[in-house]
C-alpha cells in the first residue's frame, strides 16, 4: 500500500513538474506579472518621422534593402558630432557594412562612408541635430535626439544588428 502511495505521488510531481512553467507564463500573459513594460532602447522608439523615401531631399541615398541608415541634421554647427558618428561607424567592427550614414546639411566635405544632402524644404517634423537610424526599407526606426551619447547610439545599434541578422 505505501509504495503504490510513493508511486501515485510521483507521478503527480512528474505532472506538476511539466505543467508549472505552462501555468505560470499564462499568468504572466493574462495578469502582466513579469513582464517588462518599458523599453531599453536608449532612443525614441516611438519615431514620428515618415520613411526615408519620402523625406524631401535634395539628392535621396541609394539603399540596397540590406542596408541600415543613420541619418542625421546638421544643419547648425555639427562638427563634432559628425566626428562622434564617424567614430561610432568604425567602432561596429564587422558590421560597419550594415551601415550608411547620411548628413542632411553642412559645409564640410564628406567623412569617408558618409552621403551628404540637403532639405528641399525643412519638413514639420525636422528637428536640429537630430538622428535617426532606419531600417534597410527605409522605415524609422529610433530617434535620438541631440544630447544623445553616442556610446548608447552605438549600443542600440549592435542590439538592432544582432536581433536582426542579415
Amino acid at each position: 500500500m505505501q509504495h503504490a502511495r510513493y508511486q501515485r505521488l510521483k507521478l503527480i510531481m512528474i505532472f506538476v513538474i511539466f505543467a508549472l512553467p505552462m501555468v505560470t507564463a499564462w499568468g504572466m500573459v493574462q495578469w502582466g506579472i513579469g513582464i517588462p513594460a518599458a523599453y531599453t532602447a536608449h532612443g525614441n522608439v516611438k519615431v514620428d518621422v515618415p520613411s526615408l523615401s519620402e523625406w524631401p531631399l535634395v539628392a535621396p541615398p541609394e539603399n540596397d534593402q540590406q542596408t541600415w541608415t543613420l541619418a542625421f541634421d546638421c544643419s547648425s554647427d555639427c562638427l563634432l558630432r559628425r566626428d562622434e558618428l564617424w567614430r561610432l561607424h568604425r567602432a561596429l567592427g564587422r558590421d560597419a557594412p550594415r551601415l550608411q550614414r547620411l548628413r542632411v546639411g553642412g559645409t564640410e566635405e564628406a567623412l569617408p562612408g558618409e552621403t551628404i544632402s540637403e532639405w528641399q524644404h525643412q519638413p514639420v517634423w525636422h528637428e536640429a541635430q537630430a538622428i535617426w537610424l532606419m531600417d534597410p526599407v527605409g522605415r524609422p526606426a529610433l530617434a535620438f535626439s541631440e544630447h544623445a551619447d553616442a556610446a548608447d547610439i552605438l549600443q542600440d545599434i549592435r542590439h538592432l544588428f544582432k536581433v536582426n541578422p542579415q
